[in-house]
């Protein structure tokens, strides 16, 4: 990286930073761009040579979450996609600490990053970032388990609906529970060893 990119990406790195701490406060709706200048501590000539409006700066805070977060998986992790078709279908379950402890460690070390992309969850069109994820993660997956193609959104819902509970309940404590006790909590549930005694 030369000087004038290590430039650029410390400034759109400010930038980044300066929008996910005014989404704590307010809605990005009411967010402005001399708002965003004053907290990154740039003018605004410079966030135009960067971006040509908010929304554009929306999409790359948006990517820059996505990035950090696919920053805590290996890189044999990452390319898991690659190996659907051909891999046994246990290496297909992904409720595993394998994959479950790069997540919490995200979501333990980025707190506040977390909540915000919860908060803003439309504002930052994560739900693109869900389709996305469905049509190449987690629809060929439930194929391989031949789960019918009208029950899979049905079935994931549920499944990632009960994590997120987990995840939000430990994230209101702080993560100050053991992660991996969170982490058996979670996979217990999934996969059916959690009962309640009557």
């Amino acid at each position: 990286m030369n000087k004038n990119e290590s430039k650029y990406f410390n400034t759109a790195q400010k930038m980044d930073e300066a929008l996910i701490l005014l989404l704590e406060k307010k809605d990005f709706s009411y967010i402005t761009i001399k708002e965003i200048c004053a907290v990154a501590g740039v003018n605004r000539s410079t966030f135009y040579l960067h971006y040509e409006n908010t929304a554009d700066l929306l999409k790359e805070t948006t990517r820059y979450i996505l990035d950090k977060h696919f920053a805590y998986y290996s890189a044999e992790t990452q390319s898991i996609s690659q190996r659907f078709a051909n891999c046994d279908q246990k290496d297909l379950v992904f409720v595993t600490a394998e994959y479950l402890t790069p997540y919490l460690t995200f979501v333990k070390e980025n707190q506040r990053i977390f909540k915000v992309a919860i908060k803003q969850f439309n504002s930052m069109n994560m739900d693109e970032v869900y389709d996305k994820m469905f049509n190449h993660i987690f629809n060929p997956i439930l194929a391989r388990f031949y789960i019918p193609e009208n029950e899979r959104t049905y079935l994931l819902k549920f499944y990632l609906t009960g994590i997120f509970a987990i995840i939000m309940e430990w994230l209101d404590k702080n993560c100050s529970d053991d992660m991996n006790a969170v982490i058996k909590i979670i996979t217990d549930c999934v996969l059916g060893e959690r009962h309640i005694n009557g």
